[in-house]
């Protein structure tokens, strides 16, 4: 697999960062080009952090949470997909395609899935090519 697409993973502390975890410590595979960021929660993770990895680099972001009606904070998980609706809703008045961003929620037994959905989303922004929203000159060759 060369030239894969540069993910930035925002895993909730509570469960998706655990599935990662997971994931890790089970030894199963996942691309090398996913760097996951430990969030408290889901819900904290603000449109302006996903532009703003969008602009240094990333090709996509995955959001991770906790399944609705588990998070740790109650209704986390539902302020994320309000934060994601409106980054969505940015990224498409950029020119940028919405499908860069994906929300799933993953929980910290399922280190498979975790594994699994990195896979499948490193795939499908790989089928949409480079960002083309980042600054000139901040993408490393």
């Amino acid at each position: 697999m060369d030239d894969l697409p540069k993910i930035i993973a925002f895993a909730c502390n509570w469960c998706s960062y655990a599935g990662a975890d997971l994931a890790g410590v089970s030894r199963i595979q996942y691309p090398p080009s996913t760097r996951v960021i430990r969030v408290m929660c889901s819900g904290r993770v603000s449109p302006m952090f996903i532009l703003e990895a969008l602009r240094a680099g990333a090709d996509g972001v995955l959001v991770t949470g906790c399944h609705p009606g588990d998070c740790h904070y109650l209704s986390g998980n539902e302020k994320a997909v309000h934060n994601i609706e409106l980054a969505r809703s940015l990224l498409a008045l950029l020119g940028i395609e919405p499908e860069r961003l994906r929300l799933e929620w993953i929980s910290a037994a399922e280190g498979a899935r975790f594994a699994q959905v990195v896979k499948e989303f490193t795939e499908q922004i790989r089928q949409l090519g480079a960002n083309k929203l980042q600054a000139a000159g901040d993408r490393q060759p």
